[in-house]
């Protein structure tokens, strides 16, 4: 089994990908600690895979402390994130923009500190951010969630540069359209989707939640032994349109 014997966290596990990936991993052999706001999905994961949950908002201090409060972490999978309704950034106003940013980038990266110093003294570990499409372009989401996911893919690179040399590998899935419920939540903005709808028929048919975790498992396990800094992504070949 790919992950057998390690020790990995996961964020955002309550549904769609998170879900595939808590499965997944223990399926391989993982022991899995999984995190989400969303205290009644998460129960139902955490009893069906018979593993340790904690519920809770990821840019609380003390949610975060809990979720990395054990003695070792092999993988942290920093999947936890949010949309912001496409919209446009002359329309997003300081309270989107500072909780996009906090779920999406601030958090992931006082989970990513928080855990290095554990991987140093283990002598190695694996950081895989869901980062997205919208990491690579401009024209996948709206103005705050893709500064997001741009400013993640670059921690990603930054980490995987500055402890790459002391066994720690960062690497990022790029999930392009995937079939799970984060879309589904308020409606987009006016101005945002109609920009957007131009360029529906470049999408193509949307992928599983199951696809970008077996991406994800690959990144965590030591398969991956020799890849360091990269985005795979996991869109069907959207970003070759």
């Amino acid at each position: 089994m790919m992950l057998e014997g390690k020790t990995c966290v996961i964020t955002g596990a309550a549904n769609g990908i998170g879900r595939a990936m808590a499965r997944l991993f223990a399926a391989e052999g993982a022991t899995v600690v999984i995190a989400d706001l969303d205290e009644g999905r998460l129960g139902k994961v955490a009893a069906e895979l018979s593993c340790e949950a904690i519920a809770g908002d990821l840019t609380d201090p003390a949610i975060q402390a809990a979720l990395l409060d054990r003695e070792r972490v092999d993988a942290l999978i920093n999947n936890a994130g949010i949309l912001d309704s496409l919209t446009p950034a002359a329309d997003v106003s300081d309270e989107l923009w500072d909780r996009v940013m906090g779920v999406n980038l601030t958090s992931p990266f006082q989970l990513s500190r928080a855990v290095l110093p554990k991987m140093i003294e283990a002598g190695g570990g694996a950081i895989v951010n869901t980062c997205s499409a919208a990491s690579l372009t401009g024209g996948r989401a709206g103005a705050a969630y893709t500064a997001s996911k741009h400013g993640l893919l670059g921690l990603t690179r930054a980490i995987a540069w500055y402890y790459g040399d002391q066994g720690i590998r960062c690497n990022a899935v790029a999930p392009g359209a995937i079939q799970t419920k984060i879309g589904m939540r308020g409606m987009p903005h006016e101005g945002g989707m109609s920009k957007y709808s131009n360029y529906f028929q470049t999408i193509p048919p949307m992928g599983k939640s199951a696809e970008v975790a077996q991406a994800a498992c690959f990144l965590a396990s030591d398969r991956a032994s020799y890849i360091n800094g990269e985005v795979l992504s996991v869109d069907g070949g959207w970003n070759a349109y």
